[in-house]
């Protein structure tokens, strides 16, 4: 109880049926304060604190991650999201 709390979220956001809006966000968090977050549609990590501005300037230096994280809008949000419609659709 009197310790520190460490977590990472991810949320993929759309409101639309083909996904066209789609959005990935990954937030970084401690202490129930978001430290980082990525956000597909920025396409890099922002800081939202002293330590997070410094640690996402550091990570957007990194091309090759920025690279996979930008392609989890594909690859984890449309991918589930498309699952998950064809198996309401198919007890519908």
């Amino acid at each position: 109880a009197n310790g520190y709390f460490n977590s990472v979220w991810e949320k993929c956001i759309h409101s639309s049926r083909d996904f066209s809006d789609m959005v990935y966000v990954r937030n970084y968090i401690f202490n129930k304060d978001v430290v980082i977050q990525f956000n597909s549609t920025v396409g890099i990590y922002v800081g939202y604190t002293d330590l997070g501005v410094h640690n996402a300037e550091l990570w957007n230096k990194d091309l090759s991650d920025l690279q996979q994280m930008r392609a989890q809008k594909d690859v984890y949000c449309k991918h589930n999201a498309e699952n998950r419609q064809s198996a309401i659709g198919d007890k519908t």
